[in-house]
């Protein structure tokens, strides 16, 4: 890896100060350098290595998953599912704080076990060697995680990006199996996010109608070739570390919600880490099938029924005001069983990395009464 970095044969980047062009190179070189000479794999490895983690096959899909059982005197099982281009290592400041309340300052009893896994052909959930292997088809892995694998008969969920819409399907197919979701990306079965338009927001609500609008240029052009030619963009990528953090850690940078200078919300060390799970096994290039494999003919899987909440559970979302997609709080009351609506404070596209404490406090005060 050290020596492609060094051997990288950079593009010309002229014109690109505002980073109208994509990824200016100044930046990506200087990351890159520290990632070649400055980052200890090893180092992040014995953290990793500190959890509890855990291989397991089903159907014929290998499932990598963290599993750390809380302190309290009767742990809630929950799930937490990440996203693209996040990896379990997300929910590393979780963790802790859920399965041990009372050294994080809270009470024992709410403590959780707490689930993460890769998602396949994620991370360490490799190799993948199926196709058709949807947000749909994950949520059906993870229930049989939770209950034939771990032995839980009742469990929460919860997920951001592609871990929200995995989340809500678990939601929408297991009403019976799971206690509650949590939501930060909106994603809900049956419900067409782009179909929503302005009118649909409340007064209050019209910074959400704008932010969409403001994040549409970065989402369209990584998913529109996710979705139609993920496997011709994997050659380049799965071929250069340099050209596969820029694909990755651009986004980190565009859609975290900071003050313009990215290592102020990650430093080097955690975005070395994100590049390197993705880099190592070259699960880049599996990673980005999910899109291709969600979106079946362009669009999602129809719901599993057709009754009017798609989500009968109850439901929480945590609205965080630099996410990429927002959804009117009226829509989500139509669609879901809404016991929880958190406006944060601030935010992006990955809280659990970048806002760990209200991540835990909402997830608490969501899941606490539920049983």
């Amino acid at each position: 890896m050290i020596a492609r970095i060094k051997a990288t044969r950079w593009a010309p980047d002229f014109g690109n100060e505002d980073g109208g062009y994509g990824v200016q190179q100044s930046w990506l070189q200087d990351l890159t350098a520290y990632w070649a000479d400055g980052f200890d794999w090893r180092a992040q490895e014995r953290q990793i290595n500190q959890l509890a983690q855990f291989m397991v096959e089903i159907d014929g899909i290998p499932i990598y998953f963290v599993h750390v059982t809380g302190k309290g005197p009767s742990p809630k099982p929950i799930i937490l599912s990440h996203g693209w281009p996040w990896t379990f290592w997300d929910w590393r400041q979780v963790i802790g704080p859920l399965t041990d309340p009372v050294a994080h300052g809270g009470k024992a009893e709410y403590a959780f076990d707490v689930i993460v896994p890769s998602l396949p052909g994620f991370g360490f959930s490799v190799p993948l060697q199926s196709t058709e292997v949807g947000a749909r088809r994950i949520a059906d892995l993870w229930h049989v995680l939770m209950t034939d694998v771990l032995g839980y008969s009742r469990y929460a969920a919860g997920g951001g990006d592609w871990g929200s819409t995995i989340t809500g399907e678990l939601g929408h197919g297991y009403p019976d199996h799971v206690i509650g979701v949590w939501l930060t990306l909106p994603n809900v079965p049956g419900v067409a996010l782009w179909q929503i338009s302005e009118k649909d927001f409340a007064p209050d609500e019209k910074w959400m109608w704008e932010r969409a609008l403001e994040a549409r240029p970065v989402i369209t052009s990584h998913s529109t070739v996710h979705r139609n030619e993920p496997q011709t963009i994997a050659y380049a990528l799965v071929d250069s570390p340099v050209g596969m953090a820029a694909w990755i850690l651009g986004r980190r940078r565009g859609w975290g919600d900071h003050d313009g200078n990215i290592f102020n919300l990650f430093d080097r060390d955690f975005l070395c880490t994100t590049a390197s799970i993705y880099w190592l096994n070259r699960s880049i290039a599996t990673s980005m099938r999910i899109y291709h494999d969600h979106y079946v003919g362009g669009v999602p899987p129809a719901p599993r029924h057709n009754r009017p909440r798609a989500i009968e559970v109850p439901t929480a979302f945590s609205v965080f005001p630099k996410e990429l997609l927002l959804m009117p709080r009226a829509v989500a009351e139509r669609a879901t069983n809404l016991h929880r609506w958190t406006i944060q404070p601030k935010g992006g596209h990955h809280p659990p990395s970048e806002q760990h404490e209200l991540v835990v406090a909402d997830l608490r005060e969501f899941f606490r009464p539920l049983q």
